[in-house]
């Protein structure tokens, strides 16, 4: 089983920057494929980017592509976001997930706020 911390959260205005990280243990997070994750208030959990497990392969959603870079660290069993040219509908609860043995886990999420 893996545990999942998120951190990096924020207020930032709008053109700023943050960068997140997410921090596992237990299980196998160096053989775990890594995605972050966001929910904006009242609406639906949506994909923001994932990579896989050597870290040699990733992929975004087309609303952060370009702006946003997800990559690990086995070594630090992190993966990290790095956000660039925030805009306010970024705005939302960033959440890590692994997928790991057939099987996926969530840390608690980190708040993000882009002001106008």
């Amino acid at each position: 089983q893996v545990q999942l911390v998120e951190s990096g959260g924020g207020l930032v205005q709008a053109g700023g920057s943050l960068r997140l990280s997410c921090v596992g243990s237990g299980g196998t997070f160096s053989q775990s494929t890594m995605g972050w994750f966001r929910q904006a208030p009242g609406k639906e959990r949506k994909f923001v980017a994932i990579i896989n497990w050597t870290g040699g392969a990733t992929y975004y959603a087309d609303s952060v592509k370009g702006r946003f870079t997800i990559s690990r660290d086995n070594a630090k069993n992190t993966v990290y976001l790095q956000m660039n040219s925030l805009k306010p509908e970024d705005t939302a609860v960033y959440y890590c997930k692994a997928t790991s043995m057939g099987s996926d886990y969530w840390g608690q999420g980190t708040q993000v706020t882009v002001s106008s």
